[in-house]
């Protein structure tokens, strides 16, 4: 029984002497393990914040250039803005209304260009605006990345759609 005893005071004695001097280590090591985590899954929800909002820019580009090419010259008068111009094009992108994303950080740059000469029409695209002739749509948008620990920043993001006026 007494070595029982001796061996439970020294297995005691080599606990304590062990965790003496660490009694905060694990709430610092907690502590810092938790800020990197955060940090790192509030980095993996920006990044995938950014991707959707670079795929809705791409395909607010899709939809404008969609939006243009059936309001052509010829279009009767069965759809509003006819022909399109660069406001109608403008104001149709920003009044998609996607989730997240602030039109008043887009800007909308429609171009038409004439097959027949290669010339691009100014803003008002009553020469070019004719069946197959192109429209060009550039959607630019800067999202505001905001990070943890790093001073807010913007991407630039961008989206060109073109297709053929088919009216």
């Amino acid at each position: 029984m007494a070595i029982v005893t001796t061996v439970r005071k020294m297995a005691a004695k080599a606990l304590a002497h062990r965790h003496n001097g660490e009694q905060g280590n694990t709430l610092v090591e907690m502590a810092v393990s938790a800020l990197l985590l955060l940090c790192f899954i509030f980095g993996v929800m920006e990044i995938c914040l950014a991707l959707y909002t670079y795929h809705n820019i791409s395909e607010a580009a899709r939809e404008a250039t969609r939006f243009a090419i059936v309001r052509g010259n010829s279009c009767t008068s069965w759809a509003s803005a006819c022909p399109a111009s660069t406001g109608d094009i403008q104001n149709y992108v920003k009044g998609l209304g996607y989730p997240g994303i602030d039109p008043s950080k887009m800007t909308i740059t429609p171009t038409w260009t004439s097959y027949t000469s290669g010339y691009t029409c100014p803003a008002a695209p009553s020469p070019c605006n004719s069946t197959g002739n192109l429209v060009t749509v550039k959607v630019q948008y800067n999202f505001p990345l905001s990070l943890p620990f790093v001073s807010l920043t913007t991407i630039p993001m961008s989206s060109t759609s073109a297709m053929i006026i088919s009216d």
